[in-house]
């Protein structure tokens, strides 16, 4: 159980997150009527074509803030450790950091540490939750508040809310609603700590633990010998990152939306099965995929019937 604030106290709050999903969060943090007294960020990096090093999406927003920014490589040291602890928070909440929390810095805060993690746990523990959960065709996905323990997502859940995975659903925008979902779930818990109530917790079940592994550029490769719902399934979860590649006709594209459909056929997976103005079919160990949207190398997004207007020769003969 969460210890309540007592009103006497003001909550000296350190928030850790680096990524735009994190953002939300820290925005709730500061709306909360806690004091922010540092953020802390996975150090710049390069970024764009000219390799500039660029502050992380929250370090962006802790600064034009005004709140003090620290960005180190590790939290091992006892330097770091230090530096934290001069801090004296209250509270450290923790977001899409990207480094792991030594014990001895779970221990630093005199409330302990909460995490906003995207998914249901126990699952999906780990790095890539949310496409991890669209290329396993879950029906369901949501937030937990949890209270840090050493372990990778071990900790008990405060606070949980749902929302379901529409077949629409790309990774871009269930990240979008599972951030502002978890600023909400935040902004929840720490007005409940603000007030003095307590905030049960509940320990993760022992059964369902599955680990959502970082996702790598070369999983965006469309295999065609498998069943075309799920390369649907992957198209939609490396969209906005990887983006799936597959080759039409001989030529390397980018795809970026497409369907599965039901077609029988004795084609050689990935061949073409037929074009029309509603996309490009390709044959799959199980049905058809249906591309709608692709890239071109050195291209732009473009949809399935500029594509076919480009390359006239895969067209259907009038």
């Amino acid at each position: 159980m969460s210890r309540p604030v007592s009103r006497e106290h003001s909550l000296r709050l350190v928030f850790a997150g680096t990524p735009e999903f994190a953002v939300p969060c820290l925005d709730a943090c500061r709306a909360s009527g806690a004091a922010v007294v540092a953020v802390y960020t996975q150090p710049d990096r390069p970024a764009g074509r000219g390799r500039k090093l660029t502050p992380s999406p929250v370090k962006q927003a802790a600064l034009d803030a005004g709140i003090a920014v620290e960005q180190p490589s590790s939290l091992k040291s006892a330097a770091a450790r230090a530096t934290l602890a001069a801090y004296r928070p209250d509270l450290l909440v923790v977001v899409a950091y990207g480094l792991i929390l030594p014990r001895q810095v779970l221990a630093i805060p005199r409330l302990g540490c909460w995490n906003v993690h995207a998914s249901l746990l126990p699952r999906w523990r780990g790095a890539a939750p949310i496409q991890r959960a669209i290329l396993a065709g879950d029906e369901e996905s949501g937030v937990d508040l949890m209270r840090m323990e050493a372990g990778l997502d071990t900790g008990p859940i405060l606070l949980e809310r749902r929302t379901p995975i529409a077949r629409e659903d790309t990774a871009g925008t269930l990240h979008d609603r599972l951030s502002a979902l978890g600023a909400e779930l935040l902004a929840e818990g720490l007005a409940r700590l603000l007030a003095g109530a307590a905030l049960p917790a509940r320990a993760q079940a022992e059964a369902g633990v599955v680990y959502a592994h970082k996702l790598e550029k070369a999983e965006a490769r469309l295999d065609f010998s498998r069943p075309a719902i799920e390369l649907e399934r992957q198209v939609r979860a490396f969209d906005p990152w990887p983006v799936a590649e597959a080759e039409i006709a001989g030529e390397p594209l980018r795809i970026w939306a497409a369907r599965a459909i039901e077609r029988d056929h004795r084609a050689a997976p990935g061949s073409l099965v037929a074009t029309s103005r509603d996309g490009i079919d390709l044959a799959c160990g199980e049905g058809a995929l249906r591309v709608t949207a692709v890239q071109r190398a050195g291209g732009k997004r473009i949809g399935a019937l500029d594509y076919l207007n480009a390359r006239p020769e895969l067209r259907p003969a009038r």
